[in-house]
């Protein structure tokens, strides 16, 4: 089988023309820099869409939740002494199975994550776990969720639970702007939540976030601090820490023309996974899984992971993997061997948190309330439920782009059925 002449790529942007001329009105007026018309239009946009009080755009989706996670510490502990984080010396609970973007402003603040682990029905946070985390660290005042691929979490499940304990949500939709849960957007489940629009997500500014929230005063509060937290007075004036993280109106620009098309994006998405759905229905492999009539995706990548018979052995170190080739198996590794062989994009699953080598000593809770303390003992005897790592070491990220065609998505399922023969 020959390689494609032209890389499939995993998830690419995709242009349509708004954008340069958004782009353009903002150089000829002059508009540039942290302020314009793109951005102001761009705010409005996210509200009406995603149905919330208020949107602040921003230099990307981790400052988005750099800013959110701060005012939830602030709001829970108040402000800090100089030079220490909203969050100093208190433990958050964090999804396991998620890009490092998600938990980091946790450290940022001074906060230590205790990840809790996923469930095989979402592949998100599983309710149940946390549950069980509250039961071992009952201190514990905020939940920072991640919506894995573009799916959701069980989001009214995770809220009853941080309900019941008194403690605040934080959603990061970075990967699920336009998935539903129950009718309702994603991006308006925590207190203070965050969308990206980097150069991969499902719409792009090549960068660029935003945090949404239905506090206006909060909302104004991370828009001050996303300019140096300058103070109205006629010189530079700085009371508390600022940051750098204001959209430019050039960035804005390209979401506003982007904007428009989410739904065709979702909709071109949604037929990639379905036609993958359907050219595996017979392979030992499962897609990532959604509970159809309760959550709509946006699709943003398509996953498989392989069943556990069916795995041939693998062994992963830190940075390089082997596998031994069985007959009628297969493994992450061997498939995204093949697939860059024949000039395709695909990549493994976010490896768990738990397993990061930077936060590998932090608090991991599984549903039975088991896992791994500081100490990287056990916190209970027996087994540890580990799913995120076990969807780790079986799944892998198939090309998602929605500019491939329906041939070259038919010779990547080829190409992953082959390495089963």
């Amino acid at each position: 089988m020959e390689a494609f002449k032209e890389k499939v790529w995993l998830s690419s942007p995709t242009m349509h023309g708004d954008e340069l001329r958004y782009v353009t009105e903002a150089i000829e007026k002059n508009w540039v820099s942290t302020v314009g018309e793109n951005l102001t239009e761009l705010e409005r946009l996210a509200k009406e869409y995603i149905g919330c009080g208020s949107a602040v755009a921003l230099s990307s989706g981790t400052a988005a939740l750099h800013l959110a996670v701060k005012l939830a510490g602030e709001r829970l502990y108040g402000q800090p002494e100089a030079g220490h984080g909203t969050l100093e010396g208190h433990k958050v609970f964090c999804s396991d199975m998620t890009f490092d973007a998600t938990v980091n402003p946790v450290a940022y603040e001074g906060g230590e994550a205790v990840f809790i682990d996923s469930e095989y029905e979402t592949w998100n946070m599983d309710p149940e776990a946390l549950e069980k985390a509250f039961g071992i660290y009952p201190d514990v005042k905020l939940v920072v969720l991640a919506n894995l691929y573009g799916t959701p979490a069980r989001l009214d499940e995770i809220q009853e639970v941080c309900k019941r304990h008194g403690a605040l949500l934080v959603e990061d939709a970075a990967e699920s702007l336009g998935a539903t849960y129950r009718g309702i957007q994603t991006g308006n489940f925590g207190i203070y939540n965050a969308i990206s629009f980097n150069g991969n997500k499902i719409i792009t500014g090549s960068s660029g976030g935003m945090l949404l929230t239905d506090d206006r005063e909060a909302a104004d509060k991370a828009r001050k601090w996303s300019t140096q937290s300058r103070e109205a007075a006629p010189w530079y004036q700085h009371e508390e820490l600022g940051y750098n993280y204001r959209m430019s109106n050039i960035i804005a620009g390209i979401v506003r023309g982007q904007f428009g098309y989410l739904e065709e994006h979702i909709r071109q998405k949604k037929e990639i996974y379905m036609r993958y759905r359907e050219g595996f229905r017979d392979l030992p492999v499962k897609m990532n899984p959604y509970i159809e009539g309760e959550m709509e995706p946006n699709f943003w990548l398509s996953c498989l992971v392989i069943d556990k018979e069916a795995m041939c052995r693998q062994v992963r170190g830190e940075k390089e993997s082997l596998y031994v080739p069985e007959k009628g198996k297969s493994c992450p590794t061997q498939i995204l061997e093949k697939l860059a062989e024949h000039n395709a994009e695909g990549r493994p699953i976010w490896k768990p948190m738990h397993l990061q080598p930077v936060y590998r000593m932090n608090p991991f809770i599984t549903k039975d309330g088991s896992g791994r303390a500081r100490s990287n003992a056990y916190i209970d005897k027996g087994a540890i439920a580990d799913v995120g790592a076990d969807i780790f070491e079986r799944g892998l990220c198939l090309p998602s782009d929605n500019k491939m065609t329906a041939e070259q998505q038919n010779k990547v399922i080829e190409i992953v059925r082959g390495c089963f023969g």
